[in-house]
């Protein structure tokens, strides 16, 4: 049986706590969104009400990460609350992604199936678990959401598709809307605004008893397909940073619908409700501003690794808190663990910590001493406020981050030292790390050092340029 020591004692733990009043958990999760582009950001540029009320009755972290810059990693971070360099999930899982190949097999590339998800650990401690929109954990069957911890999925398995209803059936299974295992169907309408509803509808369905629910949106991840009457709300922009504002308006119109359901079935009160985003905006792609972060999506400069990142529990959390400590999203899982019956030594293996006693004041001190990043070669780490970045083809770059968010002046040249002992405490940290799984055929052994020239042709990826239109 699978994960059997930890489900055991999750159950055990459930069968104590079943009848005790646990919060339900709702997860919204952002594709590809800027930094900057929120109003509880200080966009004045986006339309965002839904998320904005949510943010004034929770938490708001301005120092929220993500354990990677791009997608696929990043879930798989989110999924676990473990690196997920430690099980070999360091590159995007799409082929051909910067390399000549990024997931040897294909499909078959996924989340390992020994690891646990969220929706493992909840589903032993009696929760109805649901999971909507993208999964881009591996699109073979066993990768496949119904068989990592979800008792329900409606989304897509791949990185990426349309939001209106495809024409012609894609012949790639994972780019189609999906019901289940195998029942394939497209939707009618805009498919961020069905995702709202599915998930509202999840809601209602179980809304007697704990839920955990997942929606994943592709929203705003390329293409950039946006409602006419959508776009039409942005006379005074063009091009991709009209759409995206159209989309982002469509994402925050389908977090309402869930809110509101949450609050027609008075059921706001004990629910964790997190919003966040997978990696920073890729500015160049869908035109999001990351302002005032320097870097976009792929980049370890804080425009690709700090996103947006909200909670709200009224029951335990106050309002209107802003958290200025560094968190991250490998924090979700035993957050959301220990606050739904499970017990601390079930989690002990994982790098998150349970974000709950640092926002009620019962812990002062910092979440997370250091943060740590890697694709290949190139890899930082968060010491405190000292972050260096560790580069293949060029020297170490050393950042103060409380005087410098957009990391413009470089301090490695000035504190030699310290850029010594934060290269020792980054390897420490990649000796307990597995190798890449894709890595694993040897002809490949040099790919990271041999792509540079990719790199330093595709200069965007390094820019210090403020993103999109330069402002909020």
């Amino acid at each position: 049986m699978k994960f059997l020591p930890v489900v055991l004692l999750c159950v055990f733990v459930s069968s104590i706590a079943f009848g005790q009043d646990r919060p339900n958990i709702v997860f919204l999760l952002a594709d590809d969104a800027g930094y900057a582009d929120f109003g509880f950001q200080g966009s004045k540029t986006m339309i965002t009400p839904n998320l904005d009320r949510l943010v004034a009755r929770g938490v708001r972290f301005t120092q929220g990460y993500v354990s990677h810059p791009t997608c696929g990693p990043s879930r798989a971070g989110i999924l676990t609350g473990k690196y997920p360099h430690r099980f070999g999930y360091e590159e995007n899982n799409v082929p051909g992604y910067m390399s000549p190949v990024s997931a040897v097999d294909g499909e078959e590339m996924g989340l390992p199936v020994e690891e646990q998800t969220m929706g493992d650990y909840l589903q032993a401690l009696g929760y109805r678990t649901a999971y909507f929109g993208k999964w881009h954990q591996g699109g073979a069957d066993r990768f496949h959401p119904l068989n990592r911890g979800f008792d329900e999925f409606y989304g897509f398995r791949g990185g990426a598709r349309d939001y209106f209803s495809y024409e012609n059936m894609p012949t790639d299974p994972q780019n189609r809307l999906e019901r289940g295992i195998g029942n394939f169907a497209e939707h009618d309408g805009y498919l961020t605004d069905v995702l709202g509803d599915e998930t509202a509808e999840f809601i209602e369905r179980n809304k007697d008893r704990p839920f955990f629910a997942l929606l994943a949106f592709n929203a705003v991840h390329s293409p950039m397909d946006a409602r006419p009457e959508d776009v039409e709300r942005f006379p005074g922009l063009a091009g991709h940073r009209q759409k995206v504002a159209a989309m982002t308006l469509a994402l925050d119109r389908a977090c309402g619908v869930v809110l509101d359901k949450l609050e027609h079935l008075g059921l706001t009160e004990n629910t964790i409700i997190v919003f966040t985003n997978d990696n920073g905006g890729p500015t160049d792609n869908n035109a999001s501003s990351n302002y005032p972060l320097s870097g976009t999506k792929s980049t370890y400069l804080e425009g690709g690794i700090r996103v947006p990142f909200v909670m709200s529990w009224p029951r335990q959390l106050r309002a209107e808190q802003v958290y200025e400590q560094p968190v991250s999203a490998l924090d979700l899982l035993p957050t959301f663990v220990l606050a739904g019956g499970g017990v601390v030594s079930s989690l002990s293996h994982l790098d998150g910590v349970n974000l709950v006693p640092y926002l009620n004041g019962a812990n002062q001190s910092r979440p997370h001493e250091r943060l740590f990043w890697k694709r290949g070669v190139r890899a930082a780490v968060r010491d405190g406020d000292w972050k260096l970045i560790r580069y293949a083809d060029r020297p170490a770059e050393l950042f103060y981050l409380p005087d410098d968010i957009s990391e413009r002046n470089d301090l490695a040249i000035a504190e030699p030292e310290r850029v010594r002992e934060l290269f020792k405490v980054l390897f420490a940290w990649e000796m307990g790390l597995s190798r890449p799984r894709w890595l694993l055929d040897t002809k490949y052994d040099r790919l990271d050092m041999e792509r540079q020239d990719i790199y330093r042709d595709q200069s965007k990826f390094f820019t210090r340029e403020r993103s999109a239109d330069g402002k909020q």
